[in-house]
């Protein structure tokens, strides 16, 4: 729900090892754009995350390849999750590294068969896995929630997370499984980075505390609709529940916060916390299910 965004150049040097290169894709969901990050101090580069395919995009991409020096090319591509905004761009970047007689980027990718291109070919990333270029040394982290496929990478030289969608530069982020997702953040946070580079937004300094913020969010969230069930002498649907907690927001965001709320619900039921009594639809009413909570 951030309304004033902060002003992203298209290139930049953010550290000794880390270039950000903006997708071209702003949005409401998007913010920006989406970060696309080359990473390495040689002239062999890894490329996280490659935006949605914008035309602009590639030939931004290789201009920024251009401003690093002579011969630096991109070794592999690590790809954080299957949304579009993420992996839109592989193709373009692959078949310009065919066209100028280049090596092929090796892609890697959590799989996801149900939502991964047929004609893809990813190297499976696994929990924990090493990539390493020169300077720069990046383990995986699995983080489903946003999405299941979803890989956070950490920068050992920087104590730094790339965290793709799990945790944005402003404002919060969308997920499909609030159970994962707590869980991730939390498994983020153990590795008590210092900076964040986000998959869309400004970098995070201090990212702990930013981690600390986002779940204290979520479970600050999840307070308040046991408050709410337990106040009411009636079951609520999902809608009546945003219309009492988001009372001071617009109501043009109350059908977004509607379906986290529901995501918070499905969890509390996991937890068995709460119920549903209309067992056809997640929109129907809950309840709680101890009132000494």
């Amino acid at each position: 729900m951030t309304s004033v965004l902060q002003e992203i150049p298209h290139f930049t040097r953010l550290s000794e090892r880390v270039v950000r290169i903006l997708g071209l894709n702003p949005g409401h969901l998007t913010l920006q754009g989406t970060n696309t990050y080359l990473i390495g101090t040689g002239s062999s580069k890894i490329l996280l995350d490659t935006g949605e395919g914008k035309p602009e995009y590639i030939h931004l991409l290789i201009d920024s390849l251009k401003k690093l020096g002579e011969n630096v090319i991109i070794s592999d591509i690590l790809i954080s999750h299957w949304h579009f905004d993420h992996v839109g761009g592989i193709d373009n970047i692959l078949q310009y590294a065919s066209e100028n007689n280049l090596p092929s980027p090796i892609v890697h990718k959590k799989l996801d068969p149900e939502h991964d291109k047929s004609h893809h070919t990813f190297q499976q990333v696994e929990n924990n896995q090493i990539f390493k270029t020169d300077g720069a040394t990046i383990r995986s982290i699995l983080t489903p929630g946003h999405s299941e496929d979803h890989v956070a990478f950490y920068l050992e030289e920087e104590n730094a997370i790339f965290t793709g969608d799990t945790v944005l530069g402003q404002g919060t982020a969308k997920f499909e499984n609030l159970g994962e997702y707590i869980n991730s953040l939390q498994k983020l946070k153990q590795f008590s980075p210092d900076r964040l580079y986000p998959g869309h937004g400004p970098v995070v300094e201090n990212g702990t505390e930013k981690l600390e913020e986002y779940i204290t969010h979520r479970l600050k969230r999840e307070e308040e609709i046991i408050e709410v069930l337990k106040k009411s002498e009636t079951p609520l649907t999902p809608g009546q529940i945003v219309e009492i907690i988001y009372v001071k927001y617009p109501k043009h965001l109350w059908s977004a916060a509607e379906h986290g709320i529901i995501l918070h619900l499905i969890k509390l039921e996991n937890d068995g916390l709460v119920k549903n009594i209309d067992i056809e639809s997640s929109k129907g009413k809950w309840t709680i299910i101890n009132s000494k909570i």
